[in-house]
């Protein structure tokens, strides 16, 4: 069994270009909270900023992703490429919409427990263990890209001056993403959470701040409020978006929590 709190907060901007899904609902607004039961997806999306669209790139991007039955047997990095030419094949009909783009970030839990974590971008998947948040997704950034080569320290890959260039997206016109698809046979541990968030949170608030609410003896829905507020008060600028997944033992029930079942559906 697996409890899932999402949170997407505009913030100042005027509008959402954040989206957030959980199974198979997506929300650009709001929060939700339910408890779940293997195989499920879960996933985030940020529209690129400066590009047109972009609020309605991400949640096309989930409102695709939604429909799709997931199980074991799917090619996520096929799946999420076919997502990518839909959007841009929508992005070239209307002057509107054109090449309107979109991060995403997620995990699917298969029917055997194990974790699938997908990234196009720079939204981000972390797993918070024993007081630790630690990073799983790898950033698709320029100054990541630089990083990796040599070019650049981490300390300077917090400050560059183009830390914000993302590699190509879900909805470029110029080149096709590049899907990374990581597979954790294992899964998620009793007492593991993972983080999916949007950069309107990581920008503004610090891992070491995100560590500190997280541990904190408060229901999870608060938790989130608190580094919505967290992100504000620091001075953010941006949409602030966040996924909270908690893996419980099938004998302990989520009290006052919706539980979906998606092998044996409710009639």
């Amino acid at each position: 069994m697996y409890y899932c709190c999402g949170i997407t907060e505009k913030g100042l901007p005027p509008h959402n270009e954040d989206a957030m899904m959980m199974h198979h609902t997506v929300l650009t607004e709001g929060e939700q909270q339910i408890g779940i039961e293997e195989p499920f997806m879960a996933a985030v999306c940020d529209g690129v900023s400066g590009e047109q669209a972009g609020e309605l790139a991400s949640q096309t991007c989930l409102n695709l992703l939604s429909g799709v039955h997931y199980g074991k047997s799917l090619n996520l990095k096929r799946q999420i490429l076919d997502i990518h030419s839909q959007i841009a094949a929508s992005g070239k009909l209307l002057e509107t919409t054109a090449n309107m783009q979109t991060t995403l970030c997620g995990i699917a839990i298969d029917e055997t427990n194990a974790l699938h974590c997908f990234n196009v971008g720079d939204s981000r998947l972390y797993r918070f263990r024993n007081g630790t948040l630690e990073q799983i997704s790898r950033d698709q950034t320029l100054v990541q890209m630089l990083y990796d080569e040599g070019t650049i320290t981490s300390e300077q890959k917090m400050v560059h001056t183009h830390r914000h260039i993302v590699l190509p997206v879900i909805g470029n016109l110029d080149a096709e993403p590049k899907p990374e698809v990581v597979i954790y046979p294992d899964g998620l541990r009793l007492g593991d959470m993972l983080l999916l968030c949007t950069d309107g949170l990581t920008d503004y608030v610090s891992i070491y701040e995100i560590e500190e609410i997280l541990a904190a003896p408060r229901p999870l829905p608060k938790r989130l409020h608190e580094l919505t507020d967290a992100a504000l008060g620091n001075g953010g600028k941006d949409n602030i978006t966040m996924i909270a997944v908690q893996r419980y033992p099938d004998e302990i029930p989520i009290p006052g929590i919706q539980i979906l079942y998606e092998r044996e559906p409710i009639n």
